[in-house]
């Protein structure tokens, strides 16, 4: 297992094949998946093959993080950077199980993740997107600091466009 980033309750480590039952999990929640695009694997194999295929770590040296509460281990979600090569731009996601919501986790792991872009990866922008309803995500990327750049087509929903700088 390889940590990547340590908040005072949280630690951020790569995704591995082992995380599939939560993952499996994580995307079976209607409303975990509600304003992502995404829709739920049908079957934990789905999982497994999309974990064995995850490459961005290889490929940029970061990618999306398993988010791992410190007291209990507990499995609470994913956060992190990704590149999309074809806007050639670096945006920072989350998501969580429900119960863990509101508890400020998605927050402070999206906080270390900008850092740990800005920081360790020298990065000069990252940006955050959200559907314009997800007013909880919103609020997160405000929280961190990202402002408002403007709007753009998010699966035939309004999205909504955040950037910081370094």
């Amino acid at each position: 297992m390889k940590k990547i980033l340590e908040t005072p309750r949280l630690y951020l480590r790569e995704l591995k094949v082992t995380d599939a039952e939560d993952f499996f999990l994580l995307n079976q929640d209607p409303e975990v998946i509600r304003y992502t695009g995404d829709v739920a694997f049908n079957h934990i194999s789905e999982a497994v093959s999309f974990l064995q295929n995850y490459n961005p770590y290889e490929l940029y040296d970061y990618g999306r993080w398993a988010v791992i509460r410190k007291e209990d281990n507990a499995f609470l979600g994913w956060c992190g950077l990704k590149y999309s090569s074809d806007l050639d731009e670096v945006d920072v996601g989350f998501r969580f199980f429900k119960k863990y919501w509101n508890q400020g986790y998605a927050t402070e792991s999206a906080k270390a993740s900008l850092h740990y872009g800005f920081e360790t990866l020298h990065l000069n922008k990252i940006v955050g997107r959200a559907m314009k309803a997800n007013s909880a995500s919103i609020k997160v990327l405000e929280k961190i600091g990202m402002k408002y750049t403007g709007t753009f087509d998010f699966m035939k929903h309004e999205g909504v466009l955040y950037e910081i700088q370094k």
